[in-house]
């Protein structure tokens, strides 16, 4: 759940103080309050999860003082100021130093209000932002989101740890929604380019002229940004949908490839989405630029290959869900189970991932059924199964595992608890976790 934004106050008049501080309250914010600049400095570190309202005069370090020392230690925290009425040069001097905005006294409370509901939401915006790219760029964290016991996903994390220790090149290819985009992001984070750039373009939004300056420039004095080579020079460079590049621009791109040489500067990792279109990216390309793109190549599985993965990663969903909306996961019956392991899954993850978010409210209004959330688009009264058949023996078992998983998660980690729910003695419960890889410190 997102983190609450909290509201820093500093005032050296302890009744602005407290009026604000009670008008925000009332509107729902976390606030705290500081005497001076000094205190507040004290406690605003670079990643505050808030905004700060200040006053420019204050005794000993005065407003503008402070909003330098707040700008100089995180330039993105929105400050808004307070100044005295009339004051627009002072205003103006805060707006250029790096001020959000300021409230000129004396001023609305809805106004203060309004201003706060801004910062904080583009507050929100960074510190996600920032979070984001912690994530993205710990290779570990990354590959804790690569779920799953199957052997295509042992596979895959294996390709993914040798293939990014390695300099060439690399194509990922897989059926959409299969996360082939954060396989690019863990490659790069688990290489020896960990620490540099990486910048992804997505090649089928463009139009081919767009296309060709994002990636080669030239770029305008104006242009925000880099041409994609030269602002990933060093690190990775990612192109989603690789068979968007015309005849013109993968020319281009392997005249760039070929300036390199070996190793090469910047490390190139193509991601292509044909495969379920009974094309490859073999046919899409010309033949020069995919063997050099495909030195290293990795294909993402499919979820109707990863058995009992798909019931891991429908409890871990639907637990994140029902989390995020403050209710209870819902139960999954056995038939329900072997539903879900069943399905064909044509959208992937990014397919299950909308499915355990429905399952959540269905679950929460008390009405629906995981079957009616796998019916087929073309056949509204029969759900769609897969024609892969698979013993009964694996059905029960991955059953068996999401059962003791999630009354593990339930009761975080008390065996005493789990036994008795489940109606287990201690030596098979021992002995059922032990098979499927369940470890009691992964639920404490």
């Amino acid at each position: 759940m997102a983190q609450a934004m909290k509201i820093a106050i500093v005032d050296d008049e302890q009744d602005m103080r407290q009026s604000i501080s009670q008008w925000l309250a009332l509107s729902g914010y976390d606030t705290e309050t500081f005497a001076s600049a000094e205190d507040a400095l004290k406690n605003l570190g670079p990643d505050y999860p808030g905004i700060v309202i200040s006053d420019i005069k204050m005794p000993g370090m005065d407003g503008m003082q402070f909003l330098k020392k707040l700008m100089g230690n995180d330039s993105a925290l929105p400050v808004i100021m307070i100044t005295g009425h009339g004051d627009v040069p002072m205003a103006v001097e805060a707006m250029r130093v790096g001020a959000f905005d300021f409230l000129e006294k004396p001023f609305n409370p809805d106004r203060m209000s309004e201003l706060a509901k801004k910062a904080t939401t583009a507050r929100r915006l960074v510190m996600d932002n920032r979070a984001l790219r912690r994530e993205l760029s710990d290779g570990g964290q990354l590959m804790k989101k690569l779920i799953g016991q199957s052997p295509v996903m042992e596979r895959l994390r294996e390709d993914i740890l040798d293939l990014g220790q390695a300099d060439g090149h690399v194509l990922i290819d897989g059926e959409t929604g299969t996360g082939k985009t954060l396989v690019a992001h863990a490659l790069h984070a688990v290489g020896s380019r960990a620490g540099k750039k990486f910048v992804l373009v997505s090649c089928g939004a463009f139009e081919e002229d767009a296309l060709s300056k994002r990636l080669f420039g030239p770029m305008m004095p104006e242009d925000a940004q880099l041409p994609a080579i030269e602002e990933a020079r060093g690190g990775t460079l990612v192109l989603e949908d690789v068979e968007a590049l015309s005849e013109t621009l993968q020319a281009r791109l392997l005249s760039v490839i070929n300036e390199q040489g070996t190793p090469a500067e910047t490390r190139i990792v193509a991601i292509s989405n044909l495969q379920e279109a009974g094309r490859t990216s073999e046919d899409a390309l010309r033949s020069d630029l995919f063997y050099r793109l495909a030195a290293l190549r990795i294909t993402v599985p499919p979820l109707r290959q990863r058995g009992e993965d798909i019931l891991t990663l429908f409890t871990r969903l639907s637990d994140q869900f029902a989390d995020e909306y403050g209710c209870d996961a819902p139960q999954v019956s056995a038939q329900e189970a072997a539903q879900l392991l069943q399905a064909p899954w044509p959208g992937n993850v990014r397919q299950l991932i909308n499915v355990a978010e429905r399952a959540v409210l269905q679950s929460r209004r008390g009405s629906g059924t995981i079957a009616s959330l796998l019916m087929s688009d073309h056949d509204e009264m029969q759900p769609v199964m897969t024609t892969e058949g698979k013993p009964l023996k694996e059905y029960v078992e991955a059953f068996e595992r999401m059962l003791i998983d999630n009354t593990m998660r339930r009761h975080k980690g008390s065996i005493a608890s789990v036994m008795d729910e489940l109606c287990l003695p201690r030596r098979t419960l021992n002995e059922k976790m032990a098979k499927y890889g369940l470890q009691r410190s992964d639920y404490l």
